[in-house]
């Protein structure tokens, strides 16, 4: 993912509203969200090239999420992030529990922020600038190629969309959808070209090689979690769109 936005309220009847977008090359292969065969409990889209998933659930709501962090320099031979998310939902650790063993091992992957949570625990691990791990407090949060909750303008907005929600999942899908890209003022400076940042600063990213490939939604209510996926093709029109709620 590059984009997250989520209100996490454990205990309350709905205790997960979260919209994200992911942007990736277009060239890069890709299988949607479905049931993986060897893993019949998970849910989650596919990385085809590295094997990994950026986004995922379990049929008993186990939930993960994973975005990259933008910074120049990308470490050599990093392990890939996607692994995190399958690692963790096809553990039976609580999320503290995966957090904290992570740790030590953290730094072998590429630059990561990642979520991993049940209905009961939400937790936080990054491996940038140092491996650190903590739960996530109750309430509206947003995470994209920085670390939670940053003043981006993109991340910024994405909170506010999230406050004017009003409860219909297909709309949670389709919640990040600024395709114009912030002032140059107002952009941050990850050590890329002024033109690529500018590009990035948009919520939804249409370009010929590099774009928003999905959005997706998961919703907790009660002891059910659903989750929906909405692809786009390359020229920023929708494609296939899928739901599953589990248990089903």
């Amino acid at each position: 993912m590059c984009l997250i936005v989520f209100d996490w309220q454990p205990g309350a009847e709905q205790w997960l509203a979260l919209a994200a977008n992911r942007d990736e090359f277009h060239a890069r292969p890709t299988a949607p969200l479905h049931r993986w065969p060897g893993q019949p409990t998970l849910l989650a889209g596919q990385d085809l090239q590295q094997g990994g998933t950026w986004l995922g659930i379990t049929l008993d709501l186990r939930f993960a999420a994973v975005t990259n962090i933008r910074l120049p320099d990308p470490p050599a031979n990093a392990r890939s992030r996607g692994e995190l998310v399958t690692r963790y939902l096809s553990s039976t650790q609580t999320p503290a529990a995966f957090a904290r063993s992570l740790l030590s091992e953290a730094s072998q992957y590429g630059r990561f922020n990642l979520l991993c949570g049940t209905p009961e625990q939400l937790w936080y691990i990054t491996n940038t600038p140092q491996p650190t791990a903590h739960a996530v407090t109750p309430g509206q949060h947003v995470l994209s190629n920085a670390r939670l909750d940053s003043d981006w303008p993109k991340a910024q907005l994405a909170r506010t969309q999230l406050q004017t929600w009003q409860g219909d999942q297909h709309q949670l899908t389709r919640l990040l959808n600024r395709r114009t890209p912030w002032p140059d003022h107002c952009l941050p400076d990850t050590g890329v070209t002024a033109e690529l940042e500018r590009l990035l600063s948009a919520q939804f990213i249409t370009s010929a090689r590099y774009g928003t490939r999905s959005s997706s939604s998961l919703i907790g209510r009660r002891q059910r979690l659903a989750i929906e996926e909405q692809l786009w093709l390359e020229n920023g029109e929708s494609g296939q769109s899928r739901r599953f709620l589990v248990p089903d």
